[in-house]
């Protein structure tokens, strides 16, 4: 090949024409193929699943045109295990999503999570209570026993037997105190019944 003949003005021209023209080609390709995969203009109102089954809805997934995700449990004892709590993308009349995303979903846990029980003994009942729901338990009976502190923790039970600190119990779990009462303040004997 002659290289004088390759490189005249002419054949230049034609080549970078020939470059041009497949170039735009391609964009124009490329543009009315993103158009058709991302679904622009396509989009719909966000529906609103809290309150419906997680498990229902992820089998049911198809009909919907979303893919359902379950990202979190919470445990909520006002809650049946399994439905929704949460959704994100929210429903809230102004979200617009296109078919076929993604939808996070929070779901009621049927399983409490568990805590560790505190170490109460030696703290006043006011502290104790506070404690106690901080961590999501919550105060049962208080029985008092004579003694010169008032209001301190003696000893914590569960279910009637002693819990021990760093045991593992369940949120949302009773706990029952024996706290120490004034010797003044208690009834000195047994009052008397009428038969």
């Amino acid at each position: 090949m002659d290289l004088k003949k390759i490189l005249s003005p002419k054949r230049i021209w034609f080549h970078l024409l020939l470059a041009t023209g497949i170039t735009i080609l391609i964009v124009v390709i490329f543009l009315i193929s993103l158009h058709f995969f991302t679904r622009h203009g396509q989009e719909v109102e966000m529906p609103n699943f809290v309150g419906q089954d997680s498990e229902e809805l992820i089998a049911n997934s198809l009909s919907y045109d979303f893919i359902f995700v379950v990202s979190d449990y919470i445990y909520d004892k006002n809650s049946k295990p399994g439905l929704v709590l949460k959704q994100n993308p929210e429903a809230n009349g102004k979200t617009m999503v296109k078919k076929g995303r993604k939808v996070y979903l929070t779901v009621a846990s049927p399983i409490p999570p568990k805590v560790k029980m505190p170490e109460l003994k030696d703290v006043s009942l006011r502290q104790a209570e506070i404690m106690l729901k901080a961590i999501g338990l919550q105060l049962g009976d208080v029985i008092y026993k004579p003694s010169p502190f008032e209001n301190a923790v003696f000893e914590q039970l569960y279910k009637g037997r002693a819990i021990a600190p760093g045991t593992e119990i369940s949120v949302g779990e009773t706990i029952a105190l024996v706290v120490g009462r004034n010797v003044d303040n208690l009834p000195d004997s047994i009052p008397p019944t009428n038969e």
